[in-house]
């Protein structure tokens, strides 16, 4: 039951932000990708608050301090993208890009330490008040989710057995 006040809480908002726009094809659409972030910070939210066994008020904290490291990582996580942009145009042989391949290289290499660095903030802030048996399960749904972010962003799927 705890569950489902929990999904319905953060689902609503989620819900009503799913209206569809007309894009023009290969544009990025930044409302779909804030309702995606949305879905994607629910399902974390979610499976932290059943894994720790979080009460609503305790989710709804734990929701918000994810929501201030978004954030500052969706930056981060746009410069990733526009240099492996480049860095994909100049493999195909793109001269505009070959120019701009050792500079986009490091903007991405940058980029990907502080969101690492974040990541650590993130999980200091999240375990402060935690027992050291929560924060060992913290630290195991943080590392198998950015896992299964990888596997995920290289096309495979990474078996769960939980």
């Amino acid at each position: 039951m705890k569950r489902m006040t929990l999904a319905l809480a953060f689902a609503l908002p989620v819900m009503a932000l799913a209206q569809p726009v007309a894009r023009e094809p290969g544009e990025r659409d930044p409302d779909r990708m804030a309702r995606a972030e949305q879905r994607q910070r629910l399902r974390q939210v979610l499976e932290l608050a059943d894994t720790l066994e979080l009460d609503s008020a305790q989710a709804l904290k734990m929701d918000e301090t994810l929501r201030r490291f978004e954030d500052r990582r969706r930056p981060l996580r746009e410069q990733v993208r526009d240099s492996a942009r480049i860095l994909h145009q100049a493999a195909r042989g793109d001269s505009a890009a070959l120019g701009q391949v050792d500079a986009a290289a490091q903007k991405a290499f940058d980029a990907r330490a502080q969101i690492a660095a974040l990541d650590r903030e993130l999980y200091q802030a999240l375990a402060k008040d935690l027992s050291p048996q929560k924060r060992a399960r913290l630290a195991m749904v943080m590392a198998r989710s950015e896992g299964a972010r990888g596997m995920k962003a290289k096309g495979l799927k990474e078996p769960r057995g939980d």
